[in-house]
């Protein structure tokens, strides 16, 4: 698509094609759930630059892929990034290019570990085999380069792009998250709970009354509309009144939701609510009113 876009959208050399799809692969033995199967989807970028900025280039793709993993909740103990070996590197990067693996931790592979992610300059060689094959011009006009011309512009230069290419499986990604989250638990009633990042966590808040009477439960779905009508977009907010409180906080922890807000007697008198943080089991009293502004502080929005 490097020619298409150029020529469609006007873009600019550095520029990027990000894109998100089916891949298929054939396994002999598709094993450990989704980490290897024959179906996946696919997470990649093709990222077209000069080729003197090629190095640099490859360098900032993989420190920045490498943080986004980290941003996710998954811990740094967990991952590596490795260089490949000279006899691991393909045919293109023979000569001097980059290639490097972010693996994870998996339980199945420790004390190993699995590839999430793969960062490889690429050099021309896509570009050059496609304009040999198909006999179609791919080299670029960069008219910000070149000698200068007596006006003082430059001259212009062609030249075939070099493409840094990050390569992720989606399905492995969110099995490394599900795998990070799980956290057993044994002092706890869920056993277990989730420790999902509060930005992955599919429900983000939990609203619950202690009882249900002396006007708790308005309470309480008052404070759940409110926080679903500014969060909702990002995941679920959740009401619950059925059960004890205990058994309520269960449900919530094994679901990862990372704050529960309990509305009691005292929210009666003083107007504030408990806040349960799911991985310290920690308990604070806030102001009724700064429960959105809070959890907009804990989601990072």
């Amino acid at each position: 698509n490097f020619k298409n876009v150029v020529d469609t959208t006007r873009v600019s050399v550095p520029f990027g094609i990000a894109q998100t799809g089916k891949a298929f692969r054939n396994e002999v033995t598709p094993r450990n759930f989704t980490f290897r199967s024959r179906e996946f989807e696919q997470m990649e970028i093709e990222f077209f630059c000069h080729p003197d900025e090629a190095k640099g280039w490859y360098t900032f793709w993989r420190d920045w892929r490498m943080s986004w993993w980290q941003s996710l909740g998954l811990d740094s103990d967990n991952l590596i990034l490795r260089e490949h070996d000279r006899d691991e590197l393909a045919h293109y990067a023979k000569e001097g290019a980059g290639t490097s693996d972010i693996e994870y931790k998996f339980p199945f592979t420790a004390p190993g570990y699995g590839e999430l992610e793969g960062i490889a300059d690429r050099t021309n060689f896509d570009l050059k085999q496609h304009q040999e094959h198909a006999k179609k011009k791919m080299e670029y006009h960069d008219t910000t380069r070149g000698e200068p011309l007596p006006n003082g512009q430059p001259k212009g230069e062609w030249y075939l792009p070099h493409v840094i290419e990050p390569s992720a499986g989606l399905d492995r990604g969110v099995l490394a998250v599900l795998c990070e989250a799980f956290t057993p638990d044994p002092e706890r009633a869920s056993g277990v709970y989730m420790k999902f990042h509060p930005r992955l966590a599919p429900i983000k808040a939990a609203v619950f009354p202690l009882v249900k009477k002396d006007g708790m439960p308005e309470i309480a779905e008052s404070l759940y509309h409110t926080l679903r009508k500014r969060f909702g977009h990002l995941g679920t907010i959740e009401y619950d009144e059925k059960q004890s409180i205990g058994k309520r906080y269960a449900r919530m922890d094994e679901a990862g939701c990372p704050f529960c807000f309990t509305i009691d007697s005292d929210t009666l008198g003083d107007n504030t609510v408990t806040v349960r943080h799911r991985d310290t089991l920690d308990q604070e009293r806030i102001a009724i009113d700064q429960v959105a502004d809070f959890l907009a502080g804990k989601l990072g929005v």
